[in-house]
């Protein structure tokens, strides 16, 4: 579907529209006077009672440090107020994963340090009987003493 535009040139549209206005001109004279002057109160009481156009406005608002409304940029703090909460943020997290490695390294340190300052072999640890040996603990004094009387 064409559009009103596409049909016709803006000489045309402009030529239309005088053309009906002197029309619109020619009939007004033609109408009675006691006519026009209804018809003229007519559109008066109309215009009266007609709902004011909203008219839309837009305004930077910015809530102020100092708890208030401000429009526009009254300090750098207004301008950049909120950078700061992020950058506490960014900074938190990275020191919160530093503090993690930090204490991970640690823990494997400890871990390392106890293997091997201790009087057994850290092969010992991969073999299968001497976990459960740990698990199970040394034996018991009442059992190596009847090993020791079956023994003589």
């Amino acid at each position: 579907m064409k559009h009103f535009d596409d049909q016709f040139t803006q000489t045309q549209v402009d030529q239309f529209g005088q053309a009906s206005a002197a029309l619109l001109r020619q009939g007004t004279q033609s109408i009675p006077k006691h006519l026009k002057d209804r018809l003229y109160a007519a559109r008066m009481k109309a215009l009266s009672v007609r709902k004011p156009e909203k008219v839309r406005i837009q305004k930077q608002v910015f809530a102020g440090s100092s708890r208030n409304w401000t429009s526009g940029f009254n300090s750098l703090w207004d301008s950049v107020g909120w950078i700061a909460p992020l950058v506490v943020l960014v900074f938190g997290l990275i020191g919160i994963a530093q503090w993690q490695d930090d204490s991970r390294i640690n823990d494997i340190a400890e871990v390392d340090a106890a293997l091997l300052s201790d009087d057994v072999p850290p092969d010992a640890y991969a073999d299968i009987g001497f976990m459960a040996f740990l698990k199970n603990g040394p034996l018991s004094e009442s059992d190596s003493q009847s090993d020791l009387v079956r023994s003589k």
